[in-house]
């Protein structure tokens, strides 16, 4: 199976070693795990990294770097994974992104999803696909509706402790006979 997937902007590919020093600024910068327990150091994004890449042999999906095809930068990712254990979802499959402050405000995270999303729906065949987030991370949010995702669920996820602010989380799902582009 071909894992690599171009939309109009954007090259979702496996990972290279060239993708792990701007992997591990955007992992370190605050505003961008703002949502997350916290930054990660660079040997914690190097294993992220190489957790994301591993899942296409796993699973034959996964979380894709994602680079621009107009500059050839890496932005960040996006993808296909396992839900967590212990949450509403679980054993179902995850869109997830996250990219790069020079990427926001320009629709790259919807483009992107989209083509996961294509790519879950007509490639693998599932049924469905889940996203998560924390309740207050409403430009995430914002995005799981602009891709057709309906609310599902809201839970305390178990892996954050009850003092955190992240701890609430929503679910939202998509149906393969709701995906449009």
């Amino acid at each position: 199976m071909d894992f690599e997937v171009r939309t109009d902007r954007l090259l979702l590919r496996r990972w290279r070693d060239d993708d792990l020093e701007p992997f591990a600024q955007l992992t370190a910068d605050a505003e961008v795990m703002r949502f997350f327990p916290a930054p990660l150091d660079r040997e914690q994004s190097d294993r992220l990294a190489v957790r994301a890449d591993a899942l296409f042999d796993v699973h034959g999906h996964g979380l894709w770097a994602l680079e621009r095809l107009d500059t050839g930068a890496f932005i960040g990712f996006t993808g296909l994974a396992p839900m967590p254990e212990g949450i509403p979802g679980s054993g179902g499959v995850e869109v997830g992104w996250r990219l790069a402050p020079s990427a926001w405000g320009q629709g790259l995270a919807t483009e992107a999803a989209t083509a996961a999303l294509r790519f879950a729906f007509t490639e693998l065949m599932l049924a469905e696909v889940n996203s998560i987030t924390a309740v207050v991370n409403i430009r995430s949010r914002k995005v799981m509706e602009r891709l057709g995702m309906q609310l599902a669920d809201e839970f305390d996820h178990p892996r954050l402790s009850p003092g955190s602010a992240l701890r609430r989380h929503v679910r939202y799902v998509l149906a393969a006979a709701d995906f449009t582009e």
